[in-house]
């Protein structure tokens, strides 16, 4: 237990939100203490899959474990029947018991990919094993020893109230049972996003009461999403999943905003922070190539090398120009019906719409107009002219879009 003497608690601090850790001083002497500390993260089953976001938290839990000490994943699969009102403008719909068990045994192999899933290692507690069992009395006694004022602390509940939305009672438990669940597993600390900041910190409350060292609460930064503005999550269509295809996850990356790649950086990557910072410097280093750099190391962690290499390459081929350096491997064929064909010619805005480029023939000249349609590479200029075509020609839309030609019969 040396290692645990004497632990580096810069390099525990380190990515943590600026003035994020219930304190420094607290976890320094709770870490004198020369035994394992119980390490907790609560994780909702709300979605069936993981995105980068998640680990972000997860990772600094792989750190602790790496350390010598105990990881206890708490999967909500109780308060999940409520949903985290956190960050949200109304109450979250409920999930079915059924949809809460497959999502939460999606959680738990795909946080395998981050931290050490073995018996050692990690104790994996769901929350319903103390929850459903209490009585009225029991919720009663737990509601006393908090207040509707420090409830209505909350910045998602206060925002609500002042723009005169709901807020339903059940809400309100959400953070008490949250704040339970570390009173049952007597934890010494709790890890969570910056969004889960009010929650933790009830959880130190509800220790003293139980007569417990309160945890020390650390939380990290959040992620943003794809689309540079908020908080990745599934249900904004803004995130990348741990799971993705490498060839889908190094085309989320390469469309994230410039500005946002210190954090991915930092958060999401293993990479020293002076190279982190020479490659986001444009003046020194292609943002475009950042990029890459970025999508090929997110891929290799969740991949492999060669994975991530493959991607790079397909993404080329891809988004590369013309037909040789443009195409995917995997390209859905499209029939074309011999009657729609006239000596071995068709109509431009007939071959779009009937490949479902274009929604109407009206959609079908516009889209030409724009320059937005290429046969074997070739941009279309002219919506009124008939093309020759052949089996294995190929039709393109945008960067995505490709249909490979047959002539049916």
């Amino acid at each position: 237990m040396n290692e645990q003497q004497e632990p580096s608690i810069d390099a525990l601090i380190r990515g943590c939100e600026a003035g994020g850790v219930y304190s420094p001083n607290e976890l320094r002497e709770r870490l004198k203490l020369g035994r394992p500390l119980r390490v907790k993260l609560g994780m909702d089953p709300t979605a069936p899959d993981l995105t980068l976001g998640h680990t972000v938290v997860l990772g600094k839990l792989r750190q602790f474990q790496d350390m010598g000490h105990k990881a206890v994943l708490i999967i909500g699969d109780y308060t999940a029947r409520i949903g985290d009102p956190t960050g949200r403008s109304k109450t979250r719909p409920a999930l079915t018991e059924a949809q809460i068990d497959a999502n939460a045994q999606t959680y738990l192999d795909q946080a395998g990919k981050v931290i050490d899933l073995s018996e050692e290692k990690l104790e994996v507690r769901r929350n319903s094993e103390w929850l459903a069992g209490l009585s009225f009395a029991d919720v009663i006694r737990l509601m006393s020893q908090t207040t509707v004022a420090r409830m209505l602390e909350r910045d998602t509940f206060a925002i609500r109230q002042k723009q005169g939305r709901e807020i339903y009672l059940h809400e309100l438990l959400y953070p008490i049972m949250q704040a339970y669940d570390s009173v049952v597993i007597e934890a010494d600390v709790e890890l969570g996003g910056t969004d889960q900041t009010f929650n933790n910190l009830c959880g130190r409350d509800f220790q003293r009461a139980a007569g417990q060292p309160p945890q020390i609460v650390m939380v990290m930064p959040l992620l943003v999403g794809t689309d540079g503005k908020v908080k990745m999550s599934k249900s904004t269509g803004n995130h990348i999943g741990i799971t993705d295809p490498p060839s889908e996850m190094f085309g989320k990356v390469m469309r994230i905003p410039d500005e946002t790649m210190p954090d991915y950086f930092r958060l999401v990557t293993d990479l020293p922070p002076d190279e982190a910072a020479a490659l986001c410097d444009s003046s020194i280093a292609n943002p475009r190539d950042t990029k890459e750099r970025l999508a090929k190391e997110i891929i290799t962690r969740f991949h492999s090398a060669d994975a991530a290499d493959a991607a790079a390459a397909e993404f080329k081929r891809v988004h590369g120009g013309g037909r040789k350096g443009g195409l995917p491997d995997e390209i859905p064929e499209m029939v074309v019906p011999a009657e729609m064909m006239a000596d071995g010619t068709v109509a431009t805005i007939d071959l779009i719409t009937h490949c479902g480029f274009a929604k109407s023939r009206g959609d079908a000249r516009r889209l030409v107009a724009q320059g937005g349609v290429r046969l074997n590479g070739k941009t279309l200029d002219d919506p009124l002219k008939t093309l020759p075509i052949k089996t294995g020609d190929v039709l393109q839309r945008g960067k995505r879009q490709f249909v490979r030609l047959a002539i049916g019969a």
